[in-house]
């Protein structure tokens, strides 16, 4: 999953337009983050958003697949197409919609309400 500093330099040049972005590296790739929310990934010089049924049709009319660390495994982030990258206009829209998907918390992932885990002795009558 390596990325080349040329590329990742050219990703942050692209991404001004949307804001300000920090990169964590992870694993030889990057993460891309937003508002703390990882909106983004970048592997083998090949630039990705978080994705969700929202935004994905998006990606997949443009003919864009899922990031795929493992040969079955894929995960919630797209492959960003170059027409998109090249355009400033669709990288800022592309790129907060991205956003939004990492700052919404899916459902499984809310957290439960605390129980009271207090016990009621009850005296014996």
């Amino acid at each position: 999953m390596p990325v080349s500093k040329e590329y990742l330099d050219y990703i942050i040049d692209q991404l001004k337009v949307f804001g300000p972005v920090t990169v964590k590296r992870m694993f030889g790739g990057a993460g891309l983050y937003h508002q703390n929310g990882f909106f983004g990934l970048v592997a083998n010089d090949v630039l990705y958003f978080k994705v969700d049924d929202g935004n994905r049709a998006d990606y997949e009319a443009a003919g864009s697949g899922p990031f795929r660390p493992f040969e079955t495994y894929a995960m919630s982030y797209y492959e960003v197409p170059a027409d998109v990258l090249e355009d400033e206009d669709q990288l800022k829209e592309w790129a907060n919609k991205a956003v939004a998907v990492a700052m919404r918390k899916p459902a499984a992932r809310r957290k439960k309400p605390i129980r009271d885990r207090r016990t009621t002795r009850k005296d014996p009558d």
